[in-house]
């Protein structure tokens, strides 16, 4: 699959002011706010105050549902990571039936590692806000932090990877922290498309690059 630019378009007006909410409707209404500024500029963007005029409420009705601008930010950072994990489960649905356990293994390897890059250029202030900041590989992952499956997207790499082996692909000595380094190394190309020397780049350049760089990660582990 080839990884596309289409930006979700951000509306920059405030939407229209209510005056009461139903129980728990609030929240809900800050987090859409923190996630949309998320989306337009990263998680410096995302300020408390400003969720609270998007959402239409007085600063100190928010305090109700987060504590602080970091509490705020850690219920979108989650969302954030989600919405990627949901990138990675779109293309795994691509990922033909058929085939031998070897070739499906490898295609899902693939699948997990273009929905990656696939979110950082579609959704670039929601993969800053879900992967630049303190997002932890987590003995116990948060269920806030999964897509559609409950998987998150370290998750979803993490059962690629065990897919190769048990199809004789990978093999078990090798294993253990493949997936930290199949990460960087599709983090890095990422960043180097969206901040980095690469910005700018033609997007046919950057699928070619993109698929050369998934065939190189499926030899290297």
């Amino acid at each position: 699959m080839t990884v596309t630019t289409r930006n979700k378009a951000a509306s920059s007006s405030a939407p229209t002011a209510r005056t009461t909410y139903r129980h728990g409707d609030l929240h809900r209404a800050l987090l859409d706010a923190g996630i949309e500024l998320a989306r337009q500029g990263g998680p410096d963007a995302v300020v408390l105050r400003e969720a609270t005029r998007r959402a239409g409420v007085a600063p100190n009705a928010a305090y109700r549902h987060f504590a602080n601008r970091d509490d705020l930010l850690g219920a979108v950072r989650a969302a954030a990571v989600a919405a990627a994990a949901r990138s990675m489960e779109a293309e795994l649905t691509q990922v033909p039936t058929t085939g031998t356990p070897t070739e499906q293994a490898h295609a899902k390897v693939r699948a997990v590692g273009a929905g990656y890059l696939r979110f950082a250029h579609a959704e670039t202030g929601l993969f800053r806000t879900a992967f630049g900041g303190r997002f932890t590989v987590q003995q116990n992952p948060d269920p806030a932090m999964g897509g559609a499956t409950g998987l998150n997207p370290f998750q979803h790499l993490s059962a690629a990877l065990d897919d190769l082996v048990a199809a004789g692909a990978l093999p078990p000595a090798r294993r253990p922290g493949a997936e930290y380094l199949a990460w960087s190394t599709v983090h890095g190309m990422a960043l180097l498309a969206i901040d980095g020397p690469l910005r700018g780049t033609p997007q046919q350049m950057l699928d070619l690059l993109s698929q050369r760089l998934l065939d190189m990660v499926e030899r290297g582990l």
